[in-house]
């Protein structure tokens, strides 16, 4: 009977043993190895054995990841305080380094894209920020990229969201967006003006050089006011249209 029970209780013990020795590791994963401490090979995907009690497995994700940046407030190279949020995008491509070398690398990814967007913002003017936000997002994606590098890490985007400006500020920009509006109208309006002048002295050039079209004109304008029929219309007629037939007559 004791045999027996010490028979089970090795059976279990074996058991349990292997059972702590299997790993599964998913496609997206892959599990960094230590023995006895010392660093000996990333494993995965699939199913492995590790040695019990010796070897040691921490597995590493590596799909993208996106984190937020919280806002930050910053005073720019204008002297304009702003809070500016964005979005960054980065993965795992060395597993071992992002275990070795750092202790929790989304963390301390964080906290750089923090640190990295406050010191462009200091670089930059509102201008830039507001214009050329493509130009500072390259810029922000380098210089975190660079930093992480060491721990494994690939940051392939950051994308600035948001940039809250004083609502100070926010009324000057609206006053200097509706004086250039005005601005532009009102240059419109002059060029328009310039160009029915033009036509005009055109138009009396013309007619100094050809004086029937004048009357021609004269014509013209009192068949488009007869069209009226609602009104009567008392207009004068020039001697000249009756200069033909006296003319005639007293040759007669």
């Amino acid at each position: 009977m004791e045999n027996f029970i010490s028979l089970i209780a090795l059976v279990i013990i074996i058991i349990s043993l292997v059972s702590s020795s299997i790993r599964v590791v998913q496609e997206y994963e892959r599990g960094v190895i230590f023995r006895l401490g010392r660093y000996v090979g990333v494993r995965g995907p699939g199913l492995f054995f590790l040695i019990p009690f010796i070897e040691r497995m921490q597995k590493v994700d590596l799909r993208t990841v996106t984190m937020d940046v919280p806002a930050q407030e910053a005073i720019t190279k204008d002297n304009v305080t702003v809070k500016v949020n964005a979005v960054a995008y980065f993965r795992v491509i060395e597993p071992a380094n992002a275990v070795i070398k750092v202790l929790d690398h989304v963390r301390a990814t964080s906290q750089l894209a923090q640190t990295t967007l406050r010191s462009v913002l200091g670089q930059s003017d509102l201008d830039e920020l507001l214009a050329h936000r493509e130009q500072i997002n390259q810029r922000l994606q380098q210089i975190i990229d660079e930093g992480t590098e060491p721990w494994g890490v690939k940051v392939s985007l950051v994308e600035i969201r948001d940039v809250e400006l004083p609502q100070s500020m926010q009324r000057a920009m609206a006053a200097q967006a509706e004086a250039e509006r005005e601005r532009r109208a009102k240059i419109i309006h002059a060029d328009g003006e310039f160009q029915a002048a033009a036509k005009l002295a055109e138009a009396a050039r013309i007619i100094s050089a050809q004086p029937a079209s004048l009357q021609l004109r004269y014509l013209q304008t009192l068949t488009e006011i007869a069209s009226d029929k609602s009104n009567i219309l008392v207009f004068p007629v020039p001697i000249d249209l009756f200069k033909a037939f006296s003319e005639r007559l007293t040759s007669k």
